[in-house]
């Protein structure tokens, strides 16, 4: 399909494009991107954070309501939705996967219904998956993969894995360095830390393999943050890398599953709008400054001060630790949920729009999925088709 030197890479017995799409919440990813994705014969991703939010007759159920049980049960059927319908768009090719967050509640019942309604793969960020072996033991046929930002993190799960006779089938290295969305990060200030560099972490985890008698073909290692050319993408992969994750390049594509207005803001964004700050989870962040978050930003120590543990306002404590209700003074003092939902549907002065901080590959263009992935391919940049006056 692509005239390119890159090698495709296995996953689970599928031979793949190497490119994963990445997966953003809150509906950002969903069947549509993730769905057209692998139909291209890559990994597209579907974010499984509250995807009520895609379906009409699941809202008209919830926006009213403050029960914990019944969001989360519709978010459950909304995900096998979303799963059945990008099976669906790809067609038997590629492989759609599902990216769950360790930091959700409902992390484990997710992880249940994405394997019962037929996805390819789990991701889990957010969190050290320790468990996850144990919640798919039902499901051999499903690729787990971890997304981790250091080698003492990569040993850890690996390790801890092995005691229960189980590998990841591929493993996911996220810089925090230029991220978007929520960085594995323990603090701030740690986010620049020279250990989270890809030869780092690659060469570390390499040698970590040879160590423990694991075949370097074994486990493929998917590099994610602020990968945003081809030239790049060739140099990760000499590197040792198997294939590179892509986020808000996928997520400014037209086949993308946020509103317009999402997208504009992401491509319109300057270096100077983009900003790194704590979130409701406990971790660094890093999205768009629009005047949403401008104006939180200015309150924020004064909020910090005034935390004190209140009622989700929204009802269903997405969150296993969220430092508006939990009153924790390190965290950031809003609702992630309100914020994320409101960039979702293009609300530009309310929401919350995650974003890494480099440049994307077409600038300020929406192009489709399938310019993006023949331009990370082959290093030519699609031509723009005229539309007619």
């Amino acid at each position: 399909m692509y005239q390119t030197s890159f090698p495709r890479f296995t996953l689970k017995g599928t031979s793949l494009l190497p490119i994963v799409q990445g997966g953003m919440g809150i509906g950002v990813s969903a069947h549509r991107l993730a769905g057209t994705v692998a139909r291209l014969g890559a990994v597209g991703t579907i974010s499984s954070v509250d995807l009520r939010r895609h379906h009409k007759d699941l809202m008209e159920q919830t926006a009213k309501h403050r029960d914990k049980e019944l969001i989360n049960a519709v978010n459950l059927i909304a995900l096998d939705r979303e799963i059945k319908a990008a099976q669906v768009i790809a067609d038997g090719n590629g492989m759609v996967a599902v990216n769950i967050m360790r930091a959700v509640a409902e992390y484990a019942a997710s992880v249940r219904q994405a394997c019962e309604s037929g996805a390819n793969a789990v991701v889990v960020g957010a969190g050290l998956p320790l468990d996850l072996p144990e919640l798919t033991a039902g499901y051999p046929d499903v690729a787990l993969i971890p997304i981790l930002s250091d080698t003492r993190g990569i040993s850890l799960v690996i390790k801890k894995w092995m005691r229960k006779n189980r590998l990841p089938d591929a493993i996911v290295i996220e810089n925090p360095h230029s991220a978007g969305g929520h960085l594995g990060a323990m603090s701030l200030d740690t986010i620049q830390d020279p250990h989270f560099a890809f030869p780092t972490v690659l060469e570390g985890t390499l040698e970590l393999f040879k160590q423990l008698g694991i075949e370097r073909e074994k486990i493929p290692l998917i590099v994610a943050g602020g990968v945003h050319s081809h030239e790049q993408m060739r140099d990760l992969l000499a590197l040792g890398a198997s294939a590179v994750q892509l986020g808000t390049p996928f997520a400014v594509t037209e086949e993308g599953d946020a509103h317009l207005n999402f997208k504009k803001v992401l491509t319109e964004a300057r270096p100077e709008d983009i900003v790194t700050f704590m979130s409701v989870a406990g971790l660094p962040a890093r999205a768009v400054c629009t005047p949403w978050l401008a104006n939180y930003l200015e309150k924020e120590v004064k909020l910090q001060l005034k935390a004190t543990p209140k009622q989700c306002t929204v009802g269903f404590d997405c969150l296993h630790q969220c430092g508006l209700r939990d009153g924790n003074a390190k965290a950031g003092q809003f609702c992630i949920d309100t914020q994320l939902a409101f960039a979702l549907n293009g609300d530009i002065k309310r929401g919350l729009f995650f974003r890494g901080s480099e440049v994307l590959p077409f600038g300020s263009e929406i192009r489709s999925v399938q310019d993006l992935i023949s331009y990370f391919m082959t290093g030519v940049r699609p031509e723009m088709v005229a539309v007619p006056a």
